[in-house]
């Protein structure tokens, strides 16, 4: 697929924005201006082009991710119509930026990023309905160009937008695959390969390691799967000597409840209970590719929670080398079982900073649905990611961490339990259990992405099926927002060492 900074030449698709409240230059309804809409506008002779109008609402209304969605409609309604190109003057995107305070190559991005994703289909299993259709983007270049924004601008805008599309297209692939081409062992294999030429340090523990280093959650959780479980560490240093951010992402790549067998007509969704590790990778690959200037490891628990002979069963205890035990009173609570092996590794790291991210709970998607994610932990680590997420669509809802609720996880001998004695709160409580393995020198925060790891139908960007979530959330806070965050608190440190020291 074709980006060009030109007038497309021959026979070519316009693309048009509208707004909401404001002349445009053909007759347009008030309901074809929302955000989202698509409209054609078909040409009647052959000095005529055809026109694609995108409603975008109202202008003080317009933000990144409507640009971005907007991409993907424009892209997606070109390649249903069986249009080979589309062409978008600068001047709407300098007339985008001006509506909302954002440079034109900023708004180029993220128009860039929408078209790429939307352009995203699954078809590695796919036969006589494959398609290698796609749809090349043109950006006619004007006075704007010169006056507004530079050619190399542009071009830089639109490379930064093919790694994070590609990376996300990456976790969505690793999301989309199958349990038979994604396993644990294949888990492993992918990443070995995607990032033998990335500047990242690789360790895999597996078999006795595992048992060496007291894993004890992958070992039990995986008992049950021909396929042995791993914890895959991926190490990037782009600042010697700065504090390190660790990403842990669960990665069941087939959740069949254990012995707590899951049941119901349709259960291939299991498949993606891995989508906090495929976000995980995808972040790795846009730091790495980027060459950002930040220190992150990731710890990738990757596994099967499959029944069989050798399975964990529901009233095992399993020991952790922190000193807990926990009662395993059901064996579909597993991913909290792996998050806690990765969490204790993070701090033998000397982590400042944990963020572990989780397809973990049904319960989240019933309480915030598709659209949004829930987060707990550190306040500031919080804001930091929501604030990112707003800019780059990939949203969060901070939730709350109820001391109170902790007694739903005591157990009559064990320290824990895994899941709590009720129905109600259950992604609270699993928040809860994964705090007690957090290493008190460690900021944290749990994000469940249960929610929005796939959509039913298009929406935006996302096609049906994986979205690719939390690839460039995680990403954009590692190189925005950690180490502000952190000489930040570095400074509130000293200052109140030099408080303590005028006083005494």
């Amino acid at each position: 697929m074709n980006i060009r900074i030109e007038s497309a030449a021959g026979s070519k698709i316009q693309i048009m924005l509208a707004y909401a409240g404001q002349p445009f230059k053909y007759e347009l309804p008030d309901n074809r201006r929302e955000a989202g809409t698509v409209t054609w506008f078909y040409a009647r002779t052959n000095q005529e082009t055809d026109v694609l109008v995108l409603g975008m609402g109202l202008a003080d209304e317009l933000s990144l991710e409507k640009l971005r969605r907007a991409g993907g409609y424009a892209a997606r309604a070109l390649r249903k119509e069986g249009r080979s190109s589309g062409e978008l003057d600068i001047a709407a995107l300098a007339e985008a930026s001006r509506a909302f305070k954002a440079g034109v190559s900023v708004c180029l991005q993220a128009w860039t990023e929408g078209w790429l994703l939307g352009l995203y289909r699954y078809d590695k299993y796919r036969g006589l309905t494959a398609s290698d259709r796609t749809v090349d983007f043109y950006l006619a270049p004007g006075k704007e160009a010169t006056a507004d924004v530079s050619v190399a601008e542009c071009e830089a805008a639109i490379a930064a937008a093919r790694i994070r599309a590609e990376a996300t297209m990456l976790t969505r692939d690793l999301v989309n695959e199958t349990p038979d081409g994604l396993h644990p062992e294949a888990f492993v294999e992918v990443v070995q390969r995607h990032f033998a030429d990335l500047p990242v340090k690789l360790h895999v523990y597996q078999g006795q390691e595992l048992v060496d280093r007291q894993m004890n959650g992958l070992l039990a959780v995986g008992a049950g799967s021909v396929h042995e479980p791993a914890l895959i560490e991926l190490a990037y240093e782009g600042a010697p000597g700065e504090p390190m951010l660790a990403l842990i992402g669960k990665g069941v790549t087939f959740d069949m409840g254990g012995m707590n067998v899951k049941t119901g007509r349709d259960i291939s969704d299991a498949r993606m209970d891995m989508g906090g590790a495929a976000a995980v990778v995808g972040a790795m690959d846009i730091l790495a590719r980027t060459g950002a200037a930040v220190n992150v490891t990731a710890l990738i628990a990757v596994v099967d929670n499959l029944p069989g002979m050798e399975a964990m069963l529901p009233s095992s205890v399993i020991r952790y080398p922190n000193g807990l035990t926990v009662q395993v009173a059901n064996t579909d609570g597993e991913g909290r079982l792996v998050i806690a092996d990765a969490l204790l590794h993070a701090a033998n790291l000397g982590a400042a900073k944990v963020i572990d991210i989780a397809t973990l709970t049904g319960n989240v998607g019933a309480a915030l649905g598709l659209g949004i994610a829930g987060i707990w932990g550190d306040e500031e680590m919080t804001q930091g990611l929501v604030a990112v997420g707003e800019g780059n669509g990939e949203r969060l809802w901070p939730m709350p961490l109820m001391d109170e609720y902790e007694s739903e996880l005591r157990s009559d001998y064990a320290d824990l339990r895994n899941v709590g004695t009720g129905t109600l709160a259950g992604a609270i409580t699993a928040a809860l259990f994964i705090r007690r393995f957090v290493a008190p020198s460690m900021d944290w925060v749990h994000i469940d992405m249960a929610g929005t790891v796939q959509y039913k139908s298009d929406v935006g960007y996302s096609g049906v099926g994986a979205t690719g979530y939390g690839a460039r959330l995680l990403a954009d806070y590692a190189e925005r927002c950690f180490l502000v965050e952190h000489a930040a608190n570095a400074a509130s440190v000293d200052a109140s060492a030099d408080t303590e020291a005028s006083q005494g």
